[in-house]
């Protein structure tokens, strides 16, 4: 497995956030966190890339456990990460946002494996507005440009939070496709989503989580032939 957790714990204070938490994600797999708003899909991410620290439990990449490594170092292992509410520089242009990418590895002195060019085959509406600043970009822009940012660390697997999340059908379409592509090209993705009909489109395998617990895993599919389930994700 490329990534692997085993009983991941996280509390804030007293309040018991994240429990028992034991997912994979396998090398060229599109594996997706689906569950309600606050149900703990954004947590198990932070603490994936190492913004949240475990209470409880173990995080393994590539087979190294990584619980305690910061996030710098999980990067350059080759952990990416696209936040929900994007983080784009608003002064930055869309193509500096997303060389800020290309200047940590290059402060890592690690090899570049992505460039612009295949961001582009990935979105390419991006070239339209390349010169144009953070703060004059929209919704979908500028949740491209966060996952190209991703990109340009040349992950092996990219870490996705709620990437879907306010885009018209239309603009969901070409985030599906993107992503087929992102996968074709050897990076391994984690979808949190709270939508299983945008989730399904991608997903290969479908972990639920309820209340900081995974309560299933398994196919899509499957979750549209549970009726429990459906009532989480079946939005």
């Amino acid at each position: 497995m490329l990534l692997e957790t085993v009983d991941l714990e996280f509390q804030v204070g007293r309040t018991q956030v994240l429990r028992g938490i034991n997912l994979q994600v396998g090398e060229g797999e599109v594996a997706g966190l689906l569950g309600r708003n606050g149900s703990g899909k954004s947590s198990i991410l932070k603490n994936l890339i190492g913004l949240y620290r475990p209470s409880r439990g173990q995080i393994r990449f590539k087979g190294v456990d990584i619980t305690n490594s910061p996030p710098r170092e999980r990067v350059a292992q080759g952990l990416a990460y696209s936040p929900e509410d994007t983080r784009v520089f608003p002064d930055l242009t869309a193509e500096e946002n997303i060389a800020i990418g290309e200047w940590v590895l290059e402060d890592m002195k690690k090899p570049k494996r992505w460039s612009l060019d295949k961001t582009l085959e990935v979105f390419p509406a991006i070239e339209r507005f390349l010169k144009r600043k953070g703060s004059q970009l929209s919704g979908g822009e500028k949740k491209m440009v966060s996952i190209a940012r991703a990109l340009a660390l040349s992950p092996l697997l990219l870490l996705l939070d709620e990437s879907f999340e306010g885009l018209a059908p239309l603009v969901v379409k070409h985030f599906t496709e993107a992503m087929v592509r992102i996968k074709e090209m050897g990076v391994s993705i984690l979808l949190a989503e709270s939508n299983l009909r945008n989730a399904s489109l991608v997903v290969e395998r479908a972990y639920v989580v309820e209340r900081g617990e995974i309560i299933f895993q398994g196919s899509p599919q499957e979750i549209k032939e549970d009726e429990r389930l459906m009532m989480i994700v079946g939005r």
